[in-house]
């Protein structure tokens, strides 16, 4: 779909290959119907496949259509691994009975369809979509032993602690990588945002309330002891993203 603002991908888990491009078929419909929305689908027959692609090749979809009646593992049970892992993705269960709605609120299912799954009914769901899931831009990391997108606009700043370097977020959280400070500059570097300072820090420009030549004060109320030396260059860099 040429000239579509934004982008969505949605994978699409079923063990049935006739429910699979019935619900890959709506899918495009609604495409056509709203060109400014691109629909990238990915579809899965196996929910093992779906798990690994998510956990080894950090694939991160906006959107998990996915049957609960599944061969390999039950769809709620998937989710929670989904969950488990970090991963945000909104769920939508497709299945044949009411049997497990209830079990859906337990993995923070967007919603749960009884097949037949009515064309109404699903474009329904997709409309409320895109409104519930503002795009952002995501760095992926390994934190803990898991592949994990983190949310650009969340981070805070990142402090360097020998050979792990710690993650700085906006809701408190602090990540602790295995990564150089270089690399993970590197990673962050396209956006201007994200400023060098002295050898120890990144930090996110957005985030920054005030500063002296002693320190930064942050939004959160956190203040950060400047680096000697670092205040004549942090200051040009905050005044020329500020003011152009």
């Amino acid at each position: 779909m040429k000239g579509a603002d934004i982008v969505y991908l949605i994978a699409l888990c079923d063990d049935e290959q006739a429910e699979l491009r019935k619900t890959e078929q709506m899918l495009y419909s609604y495409g056509k119907k709203h060109p400014e929305t691109d629909l990238l689908v990915t579809c899965f027959e196996s929910v093992n496949e779906l798990l690994r692609r998510i956990r080894e090749e950090a694939y991160m979809p906006d959107l998990v259509l996915l049957d609960i009646y599944m061969p390999e593992k039950m769809g709620i049970e998937a989710a929670r691994e989904l969950r488990d892992m970090g991963n945000r993705s909104r769920i939508v269960f497709l299945t044949m009975s009411k049997e497990h709605a209830l079990d859906a609120f337990g993995v923070d299912a967007v919603q749960y369809l009884v097949k037949p799954v009515s064309e109404a009914a699903f474009f329904s769901v997709l409309d409320r979509f895109p409104g519930s899931m503002e795009r952002k831009n995501y760095v992926v990391l390994r934190i803990k032993g898991r592949i994990q997108r983190v949310a650009v606009d969340e981070i805070l700043y990142c402090e360097a602690q020998g050979k792990i370097q710690c993650l700085h977020l906006l809701d408190g959280t602090q990540c602790l990588l295995r990564m150089t400070m270089k690399k993970i500059f590197d990673m962050l570097s396209g956006y201007k945002k994200f400023v060098r300072v002295g050898i120890a820090y990144i930090m996110n420009l957005e985030h920054i309330d005030n500063l002296n030549a002693q320190d930064i004060c942050l939004y959160t109320g956190k203040r950060i002891a400047l680096p000697r030396g670092a205040y004549r260059a942090l200051k040009e860099q905050y005044f020329r993203y500020y003011c152009g």
